[in-house]
Order: structure tokens, then sequence, then C-alpha cells
């Protein structure tokens, strides 16, 4: 289960799973362009086997770029990338709302006994450069198991309002249009995953749009190559507590059509407002395996790999 950590400096990081020669993923923290805000992200993350996972500006949607924490709407700055909703308007060309999320420094780097690190100082901005935020980031390769075909990375994240006023985090769905609550961390998943399964412990497909669940799971099938894989998002246990400083739970971002996507989002109903001072944290834990698993195996290796 030994793993291979490699940094060009600079540009990415990679992970590497020794047993089977696989790269896991690369964290890549160039700055990339303006128009798509930059920001870091994970692509490509892969299985263990190889299998591809995710998606790198696919032609609907350039600033779609794999795994990566967004703010589509935050104080009238997008974060996101793109054009910007605009209630009664739709999407609107706006490029001096496009802000950016900039790697600072790292604390660890370190890869040692099955498990790598990747922690990180980022901060936040709009379009004219102001700090916004300042946030603390983590991620952590863990429960490498190829007999199970699978493995999993938490990703956890600090982000203070650096501001004096507060930080307003909203979303198209918070503006104005339905369904489309998208924003914190973000998923894009390959085109071959287009249509396919999403389920939580109790539920299935379209009902899950906006709803509440402790994880979410999505089974695609590759191109290129035989097989499926499945990919689980899990809250971890400390977020999401009713009326910890305004704060409110959670709600799933989810599509199969037209593409493979899915956000434990910070604001999908309402907005999430962050006071001056305070910081907002959150984690997740995604787990990547070869084959279609079913609910019952997504809960069985649940129970089996604790927080």
């Amino acid at each position: 289960m030994t793993l291979a950590l490699t940094h060009a400096h600079g540009d990415r990081i990679t992970v590497a799973h020794e047993a089977t020669g696989t790269e896991l993923f690369a964290y890549v923290y160039r700055p990339e362009a303006a128009w798509e805000a930059p920001k870091p992200y994970l692509h490509p993350v892969r299985t263990l086997s190889g299998g591809l996972v995710t998606d790198y500006r696919p032609n609907d949607h350039r600033w779609h770029k794999g795994l990566q924490l967004t703010a589509s709407h935050l104080s009238g700055q997008n974060l996101w990338g793109g054009n910007t909703y605009v209630h009664g308007e739709g999407y609107v060309a706006l490029p001096e709302r496009i802000g950016s999320m900039a790697h600072v420094a790292f604390e660890e780097v370190a890869a040692a006994d099955g498990r790598a690190v990747i922690a990180e100082r980022l901060t936040w901005h709009p379009y004219d450069g102001e700090l916004w935020a300042e946030e603390e980031r983590r991620i952590e390769v863990r429960d490498v198991d190829p007999r199970a075909g699978s493995w999993s990375l938490t990703w956890t994240s600090a982000v203070t309002n650096r501001r004096r006023e507060p930080l307003r985090f909203g979303s198209p769905t918070t503006h104005g249009r339905p369904a489309a609550g998208y924003t914190g961390l973000f998923w894009r998943g390959p085109r071959a995953f287009r249509d396919g399964r999403v389920f939580t412990a109790e539920a299935d497909g379209g009902d899950l749009m906006g709803s509440q669940a402790p994880w979410l799971a999505y089974v695609g099938e590759h191109d290129g190559r035989d097989g499926h894989a499945t990919v689980v998002f899990e809250h971890a246990p400390a977020n999401d507590h009713a009326g910890e400083k305004g704060t409110h739970p959670a709600h799933w971002f989810v599509r199969s059509d037209p593409f493979a996507a899915v956000a434990p989002s910070w604001a999908f109903h309402e907005e999430l407002v962050l006071d001056p001072g305070d910081t907002l944290s959150r984690g997740y834990r995604v787990t990547i395996a070869d084959g279609a698993w079913d609910r019952d195996q997504v809960t069985a290796h649940l129970d089996r790999h604790t927080w």
C-alpha cells in the first residue's frame, strides 16, 4: 500500500500507488485562465486500476476542473468561473466579477505508511485582487484497499473571512434559478459518466437534487475500457451543526444529465453568511472504487472505514 509523492514545484503534486503503478491524482495549483476563476484542483483522479473519474475543461463548461472548491456567488463575485447568473437575464459575461483562489504555501507535503498529505494555505480574492478570505486546506489519501479496489481522500477546508463585512455564500438557486445550488466542493465526472446511477442510503436518482443525506454515490461506466467506477461523497460528522453561527445543513447538488456532477452545496436553498473574522470549517471524504457498487456495498464499506 506504499504511496509515492512527486512535487513539480510551481505546477502540481502527484500521488501514485506504487504496487499498481497508478497515478491516483494530480493536485494542480498553478494559475490558469482568469475567465475560469483560477484555483487549485485535482485532475486527473483515477481508480486503483487506472480508470479515470474526473473531467477537465469540458466544452460545455471550461471552468469545470476535476475536483475543486468553488464559490459561485460570493458577495457579488464569481469564484466559480465563466458567465455569472443574473436573475431575469440568465447567464451573463461579467468579467469584472470573476475572482480567484491563490496558492500561498504548503505547510506539509508528505507520503508515509500508506498515507499521503497535502496541507496548503490559500487566499481568496475578488476581481480587483483585494484579500477577502484566507483558507487552510488539507487533502489526505487514506484507506487504500487493493482487495476492495478502492481508496479514499479526505478534503478539509477552513475559510476565514478577512473583510470588514460579512461574506455571503450563495448559488444560482439563491439568486432565482431552480435546481442550481452548486457551490463548495464540486466534482465533474468524465463525459462517459453521463446517465450514471446516483443513490444515497434511502433514495435514488431524480429525487436527490436539493436533498440531504450523509453520503451520496455516483456509478459511471468508462469509455475506452471495460467496466465501471463508483465515487462516494460523504460529509464529515462535524459538518453542518444547526445553529452554528448561522450555518445550516448542506444539500446535495447532483446531475447525471447532461453531465455528471456532484457538490455538497453550502448554499442550495439559502445563503450562508460568514461574519468578519469568523471561520467556516467543512470536511468531506471521497471514496473512489473500481466496479459498480450497490447500496449494500457502499454502506458496508463506510461502516468498515470510520472517520
